[in-house]
């Protein structure tokens, strides 16, 4: 009620009543949106608007330590974890380069294979790149990021190796910039224009105690992986923080209904004395043994106990049936699911209820999930990459003239996932020849989804068609392609469906001017030609 309201139900209690009530029939109007008003039911809501980084910042550490609490003890979010990781990462990704030269494409790929063992990837010498590629995205999807560290070293292949380090090893203490003008927030220093200049992170000893002061590392020498939601974010947060609390409740009920369902299988048999064993106006006598105490007591299967005078047993026995904790586990799961944008059936291993084509629709759905960390996965890996070349370079393992002035060319490559297990495979077969065929998909778009190199595949089916048909006499064009010897696959070998000589068609009259023979039942031509 602004002053003029006040001053108008100082002389007209009832005027100023009136007008009160019209602003509040307004104000109701003016709330176009039931999210946004403040009825009964969303009296308890109490939400700001901040900006992103002033959200995460007071919760950021909870969350991923309670992620990490589960990461440690629940199969149910182990069953979100593991499934994520093996379709991101799974076997692996194969390096396929495209430079201008053929050659200089095999050398590379040949490189990268050795570089990508332990002893040359990594710092530590402890993991492959595959295996620092899985645990970052499992780091990913319960810390919320993982920072990759290049290290210029000697030993190995290359002068150049990988670090990994956890968003936890980011010093959020520290304050003060390395260079004037720049700002240190989280423990991620930044420029002007909010982009990273270097990151400043923590050194441990051994044991997890820090000793010195943080080391800055520019940012050139750093990838930070980790998902950006809002434009004013900075730093990770939990991928899985939007389920955790699911997960926790799923935990907390199937430990309660496991402990329900001990407890009624271990119920044995209670005696109940009918009278004290003291007479009656007697001094009172203690059983042998004395009197019995329950303390500490537990139920066991087909335990026996005799209970004291007067004392008497009773059951409790909670409400619901197993069907229904299915049930609700069930729902829990599809939620948890949902939430991280992959099916019930990813998470659960359930497939009772599914069908061929329902299984297909949910593989294509947690696949555009899987997609999109692929993409941040491969921006990693393409830094890396570039990085890998300009090491071979400058080391000289491979001769590229003038990769300085071509540099963009010479980083032209991609990495294929291997191909994933068939649900029906005559049907994706079938599919696939249908897509060949109809121009829908090219010879080297199928090679990539099966996980191989295109021009390799070729060379390989004309290996072993040309080994067949020099060292035992067989054409395998049928068998592998689906061609008959009449298609002229090979060039010395003319096809049976040429025309004769002449080029003319095949005449209806034979030469001797006769008729031409008719066929008889078996098939095969009356007359002398026939016999002949």
């Amino acid at each position: 009620m602004n002053i003029i309201d006040k001053i108008i139900g100082w002389f007209n209690p009832e005027a100023g009543a009136t007008r009160e009530a019209w602003r509040q029939i307004m104000e109701e109007q003016r709330r176009n949106y039931d999210a946004g008003n403040g009825s009964r039911l969303n009296a308890n809501w109490r939400v700001f608007n901040q900006s992103a980084e002033y959200t995460d910042r007071y919760s950021r550490d909870t969350v991923r330590a309670r992620a990490r609490d589960l990461e440690r003890n629940s199969d149910i979010a182990n069953s979100l974890i593991g499934p994520f990781v093996r379709n991101v990462v799974g076997k692996g990704l194969i390096l396929q380069a495209d430079t201008p030269s053929e050659k200089l494409n095999g050398e590379i790929e040949k490189l990268w294979k050795t570089w990508c063992k332990k002893r040359n990837c990594d710092v530590t010498g402890t993991q492959s790149l595959n295996q620092m590629l899985r645990m970052a995205v499992r780091r990913k999807k319960v810390d919320g990021g993982v920072l990759f560290a290049k290290r210029y070293t000697k030993g190995g292949v290359l002068p150049f190796k990988l670090q990994l380090f956890e968003v936890d090893e980011l010093d959020a203490s520290q304050m003060a910039p390395k260079h004037k003008g720049n700002r240190v927030i989280g423990g991620i220093e930044y420029d002007q224009y909010n982009a990273p200049a270097g990151y400043w992170i923590r050194q441990y000893s051994l044991d997890g105690m820090s000793i010195t002061e943080p080391v800055f590392l520019p940012a050139a020498d750093v990838i930070f992986y980790f998902s950006k939601r809002r434009p004013s974010q900075l730093r990770e947060m939990s991928d899985m923080a939007q389920t955790i609390t699911r997960i926790r409740d799923a935990n907390e009920f199937m430990t309660a209904f496991s402990v329900k369902q001990r407890i009624e299988a271990c119920f044995g048999i209670a005696i109940k004395r009918a009278l004290p064993t003291a007479g009656i106006g007697r001094p009172g006598t203690t059983t042998v043994g004395g009197k019995q105490t329950y303390d500490g007591k537990t139920l066991s299967p087909g335990m026996m106990l005799e209970m004291n005078p007067g004392d008497e047993i009773q059951n409790i026995n909670p409400q619901g049936q197993s069907t229904d904790a299915s049930a609700y586990v069930k729902l829990m799961l599809r939620m948890i699911g949902a939430g991280q944008g992959l099916s019930y059936e990813a998470t659960s291993r359930d497939m009772s209820q599914c069908t061929y084509s329902s299984a297909r629709q949910g593989l294509i759905e947690d696949g555009m999930t899987y997609a999109e960390e692929d993409e941040l996965l491969a921006e990693i890996l393409d830094e890396i990459y570039e990085t890998f070349i300009i090491s071979a370079v400058l080391a000289g393992a491979v001769s590229i003239p003038d990769f300085w002035n071509r540099k963009d060319e010479y980083f032209r490559h991609s990495f294929e996932k291997p191909p994933k297990d068939w649900i029906d495979p005559s049907k994706e077969a079938t599919a696939t020849k249908i897509a060949l065929m109809t121009g829908q998909k090219t010879f080297k778009q199928i090679a990539a989804e099966n996980g191989a190199d295109w021009r390799k595949q070729i060379d390989d089916i004309c290996e072993v068609l040309d080994y067949a048909r020099e060292e035992h006499g067989v054409d395998l064009g049928g068998v592998i392609l689906g061609q008959k010897k009449s298609d002229g696959l090979y060039e010395d070998e003319p096809a049976e469906s040429a025309p004769p000589p002449g080029g003319g068609q095949i005449p209806a009259v034979p030469p001797d001017g006769g008729q031409n023979p008719e066929p008889d039942g078996d098939g095969d031509t009356d007359g002398e030609a026939g016999e002949e």
